[in-house]
């Protein structure tokens, strides 16, 4: 009679459910990874509808017709506006929910002095660190740049920008800074592209751009420092005179009807 001791069979049984282990396809990552995916596009197509001004300054922002819009469920929607508060691009407000938020003209002139110290010492930490390859990246975007500003895309350009920021930037090595001076970048987008689409400035920030770049093409930080800086504060005035004028002007417009 063949005996076999009963501690020998758990190693057969070891084993085998190892080598299933090995064989066998991963299954509960397949959920997360759709989840993960519908929820991050639901919030890139939701900032972009207020980047763009499809969603307009202090409009409120319905769970219900979002998701039909979009084809999702109202989870993700939720999930996105949430992300989007953190962002400071929505506000929640007892009456009406979830609205895009809304900058006073003396908050957009903070804002963008707080651009300009922040992305002024980046670019000063970076330029001396940056290599060949980023600053080749940097001039395939400002020809990029060109490209959308030939065919009128104020949308890809606001992309184009924050891109060319970031690209001078990273090299500073200031993760905490960047972060910050990408939600600020954020805020000015929206009112930065809706400035452009209605005034056409878009000619001046590419020279603007160009300049910065050959700046830092010469490793010479300080010039591109008082460049980068000269650049935000510029844009941040001409963008406070054309919001004061564009405001008044609905106000105008809606007292008259």
């Amino acid at each position: 009679m063949e005996y076999s001791h009963p501690m020998t069979r758990p190693k057969s049984v070891a084993k085998e459910r190892e080598r299933a282990a090995v064989t066998r396809p991963a299954r509960a990552a397949h959920a997360p990874l759709s989840r993960k995916t519908l929820g991050t596009a639901t919030l890139e197509a939701m900032r972009e509808a207020i980047l763009n001004g499809t969603y307009a300054e202090g409009e409120q922002l319905r769970q219900d017709a979002i998701a039909s819009e979009l084809g999702v469920s109202r989870i993700p929607v939720r999930e996105a506006l949430r992300q989007l508060e953190s962002e400071g691009l929505v506000t929640f407000t007892p009456h009406h929910g979830a609205v895009v938020s809304t900058f006073s003209v003396d908050e957009i002139r903070e804002l963008f002095e707080l651009r300009a110290l922040l992305e002024t010492d980046l670019i000063r930490r970076a330029t001396p660190r940056l290599e060949q390859e980023d600053l080749q990246k940097a001039a395939g975007i400002l020809d990029a740049y060109e490209e959308a500003l030939a065919r009128g895309d104020v949308g890809e350009w606001g992309d184009l920008n924050w891109r060319l920021h970031s690209t001078l930037f990273t090299a500073a090595e200031r993760p905490l800074t960047m972060r910050t001076v990408e939600r600020l970048s954020h805020h000015a987008d929206r009112y930065l592209r809706m400035q452009l689409a209605l005034t056409h400035g878009e000619s001046r920030a590419n020279a603007e751009h160009r300049a910065i770049v050959a700046a830092c093409r010469k490793r010479d930080a300080r010039a591109a420092a008082r460049l980068m800086r000269s650049h935000i504060l510029g844009a941040g005035e001409s963008l406070v005179r054309f919001l004061t004028e564009y405001r008044a002007a609905q106000r105008a417009h809606a007292t008259a009807r």
